[in-house]
């Protein structure tokens, strides 16, 4: 069986070795795609990012709800004898007589009350600073819900690269499991004919030291593959300790374009970094017309409505309407300095934005030369780890037959492992090299 086994192609024996990820008893199927849904929705970056969203949306209702009237009502009570205060509420609660005129009550009033219902009403009517806040808060906003897809889009190549860690440790540990019973054999095969005179105890121990080296491995691979696992479980907002069956082979989409210019466009078009930054750039013009509002005048409408008593109950009524203009005509230069910051404020966010997409052209290149190596190394390995087992096979026929020593056998076991090796992390990079080229181009 185990001489079958070795026969297989590397191809076949890889995706043995990764298949065994969904043979655990107990645990939950999961693919790629799941992995990157389940973070979306309970990564605590999204949750987070999603409430600083919500902020933003209120923030846009309160800089709206300055263009509503604003309605007070007040009611208070007032006694005492000053002067004035008798003077007014009489004349408010339209108690005041012609005695009231006396110059001993002018001056040494009887302490009354005033009972005082106040309701007032402004309503603005040419606010520029206003206009420019709530432009300001939207653009806020949508910056908001931007960041949220830019998290998300991050987390998918975060997602992925832990989802194929995973896969690659528990190949490994596949791999490492295979190698020893191989290696297993082949001490067996030593002793055998050790037992027959026809070797030392040297091939004996010397197999002895390959198989303690591929118990660390194991250990090793077991302990990369709860770490990885743990890293998903965190990102996906999974209890670090679930456990769940991956899927042997994460999809590889076709390959992208090598349109550059295409590609360009597309990234710049998608890319929630660059839209932030033009979002950015909107903002402070949006900021820069808030300052110059400051030199503009400001109209207010206003009305207000008086009811006055000397009780509770009994009260006179009386009402007011008017209009307000302010202008500013000095304030220290303070207005004029703030108009010069936001005036460099769009400078700086314009370099910001060009800079964020010379970023973004670099990432796609880097990004599709990272998907192009990682894609030839796995055609590669795939090949070595077949040749790899071929040369393992007629090694060891040829030291059954006393052709050759067991060093060379070693060496053969040790190529067949560092070819899986390979073209496992082959495997797992071009998925990872893949998922950040829809990165770069804003598709996920």
């Amino acid at each position: 069986m185990l001489r079958m086994i070795l026969r297989l192609p590397a191809t076949l024996v890889l995706l043995i070795a990764l298949g065994a990820a969904n043979s655990a008893d107990g645990q939950s199927p999961l693919s790629l795609s799941d992995a990157i849904a389940r973070a979306r929705s309970n990564n605590l970056d999204v949750r987070a990012s999603a409430s600083a969203e919500r902020q933003a949306t209120a923030r846009v209702s309160q800089a709206r709800g300055a263009l509503l009237p604003k309605v007070d009502l007040a009611e208070s009570w007032q006694r005492g004898d000053q002067p004035v205060f008798v003077f007014s509420s009489l004349l408010a609660q339209r108690q005041f007589t012609a005695a009231n005129f006396a110059i001993d009550a002018l001056n040494h009033p009887a302490a009354i009350d005033n009972f005082r219902t106040m309701l007032t009403i402004e309503q603005g009517i040419y606010r520029p600073a206003t206009t420019a806040t709530l432009r300001s808060a939207r653009i806020a906003e949508e910056i908001s819900a931007k960041v949220t897809t830019a998290v998300s889009q991050t987390l998918a190549v975060d997602v992925t690269d832990a989802y194929g860690r995973a896969l690659a440790a528990n190949a490994s540990r596949q791999a490492a499991d295979t190698a020893l019973e191989a290696a297993t054999a082949d001490r067996e095969r030593a002793a055998n004919r050790r037992d027959a005179g026809r070797a030392t105890d040297a091939d004996a121990l010397q197999l002895d030291v390959f198989l303690a080296r591929i118990r660390a491995q194991q250990i090793r691979a077991a302990a990369d593959e709860r770490i990885a696992r743990a890293i998903l479980n965190e990102l996906m907002g999974e209890p670090l300790d679930a456990a769940f069956a991956l899927d042997a082979a994460p999809p590889i989409t076709a390959g992208a374009s090598r349109d550059l210019a295409a590609l360009d466009t597309e990234a710049l078009a998608n890319r929630a970094d660059v839209q932030i930054a033009v979002l950015r750039e909107q903002q402070a013009a949006a900021m820069r017309d808030s300052a110059r509002a400051a030199f503009l005048p400001e109209v207010s409408a206003q009305a207000g409505w008086e009811f006055n008593g000397g009780q509770f109950d009994s009260r006179a009524s009386s009402w007011i309407v008017g209009a307000v203009a302010r202008v500013n005509l000095f304030q220290g230069f303070v207005d004029r300095a703030r108009v010069t910051e936001a005036s460099e404020q769009i400078r700086h966010r314009t370099l910001e934005r060009q800079k964020a997409e010379n970023a973004v052209r670099l990432e796609l290149r880097t990004a599709l030369a990272r998907l192009e190596e990682a894609a030839a190394r796995e055609q590669i390995g795939r090949a070595s780890a077949a040749q790899a087992r071929e040369s393992q096979r007629i090694i060891r026929d040829r030291y059954e037959a006393g052709l050759v020593d067991v060093v060379a056998l070693l060496r053969a076991a040790e190529a067949v492992q560092d070819a899986d090796a390979q073209q496992i992390a082959a495997h797992v990079d071009t998925v990872v090299a893949q998922a950040t080229v829809d990165r770069a181009l804003g598709r996920r």
